[in-house]
């Protein structure tokens, strides 16, 4: 039962803490740096949207600001299916450059990208939400990393703008995973970009699904070709927490299952022998953090035996029921702030990762949803 309880808590501990310490340890002997410089090329931005008659021209109004130029920028605003005003409102920016293309039956997020990568005349293809504001040099920015030949796509980082403009619990969280891919960067490549705002090379979309989640794809897309993709420090994505927690919760369990779906159907990036290191990065940042649910139900089960023989175990067991009160307080009560909400948060994720797991055995698929409110 010790070895169940060592075991399962030093997975949980790799996970989270040992895989970038080994990132840390192997960068004192392979840094890889980005050769980043001016690099203005052919631009296709893509805006994909449904039923944002709300946020779409705040969105198309932050995107005409860019600091690019205007003869290399094509701009197109994918439209879902929308119901709504959001095809007239886009329609208005018609003598701006802006091409509404309206993808008509709903298909989902990625069948909308597909529909205008097919559309492209870009080197470069930008993805970015409609929820997702950017600064006027961040298009010059993300593609200065294409100068790079070894790039194949690029992620910004993310910015979470809370309410009361202070961390919260995610938001602690939002910059662990930021700093874990400009660590991921700097030795190899990242894991997976941030589908609000990402770029790629044309050539990395040419086999674009319509059914799976983009981003992660993408990555994929880009090591099958030989290159990497990174995260640039300097290209922030800002968004807003989500309204409604509900919707939250609904969004992380949709992401993970929509990661699941692209990681098993691509399992072969596992394989060592053809993918090196990389597959040791897609192991510990994607499948061994999708597998701690796991570890921890293992870590209380085995930690509950172990308790009734040994003091030390014991102390263990009241301090693993202690954090789930925490957490289970600060869920109820929503009055911890800052990093005492990290136990609510890991709690809420880990339960959000059992969910999906559930829902992904059990073959449950997701092409469609709804934006969050933020």
């Amino acid at each position: 039962m010790v070895y169940f309880f060592v075991f399962s808590l030093l997975c949980i501990f790799w996970a989270y803490f040992g895989y970038p310490l080994s990132l840390l340890v192997l960068r004192l002997f392979n840094r890889r740096s980005v050769l980043k410089k001016s690099h203005s090329v052919p631009v296709t931005f893509i805006i994909t949207a449904y039923n944002e008659e709300k946020r779409i021209r705040e969105k198309i109004e932050n995107t005409l600001q860019l600091d690019y130029p205007t003869e290399l920028l094509e701009l197109f605003v994918a439209s879902d299916g929308s119901s709504d005003n959001t095809n007239g409102i886009v329609l208005e920016y018609a003598d701006k450059g802006v091409t509404l293309l309206n993808i008509e039956p709903r298909g989902g997020k990625e069948n909308a990208q597909k529909y205008a990568v097919l559309k492209a005349s870009g080197d470069i293809l930008v993805f970015s939400d409609v929820a997702t504001k950017i600064d006027v040099h961040a298009l010059q920015e993300i593609v200065a990393n294409f100068a790079d030949p070894s790039v194949g796509c690029v992620s910004s980082e993310d910015k979470l703008i809370g309410k009361d403009g202070k961390p919260s619990g995610e938001g602690v969280y939002v910059r662990y995973e930021m700093w874990l891919r400009r660590l991921e960067t700097s030795v190899n490549s990242v894991v997976g970009l941030s589908g609000s705002f990402f770029a790629a090379r044309k050539e990395v979309c040419r086999d674009f699904s319509g059914d799976v989640q983009s981003d992660f794809r993408t990555l994929l897309s880009s090591i099958t070709l030989g290159m990497r993709g990174v995260s640039d420090h300097d290209v922030i994505g800002y968004y807003s927490d989500i309204v409604d927690e509900k919707r939250e919760f609904e969004r992380k369990v949709r992401t993970v299952l929509r990661g699941l779906t692209v990681f098993f159907q691509h399992y072969h990036f596992l394989n060592l022998y053809r993918y090196g290191f990389f597959s040791y990065q897609l192991f510990c940042h994607k499948l061994l953090r999708w597998l701690v649910p796991v570890f921890l139900l293992s870590v209380g089960i085995s930690n509950a035996f172990l308790a009734t023989s040994s003091s030390f175990f014991f102390v263990v067991f009241i301090g693993q029921i202690l954090f789930y009160c925490l957490a289970a307080f600060g869920l109820i009560t929503n009055s911890l702030s800052g990093m005492g909400k990290i136990p609510t948060f890991f709690v809420v994720v880990n339960s959000a990762i059992t969910i999906a797991w559930f829902k992904y055995l059990t073959g449950t698929r997701i092409v469609l949803w709804t934006p969050s409110e933020r």
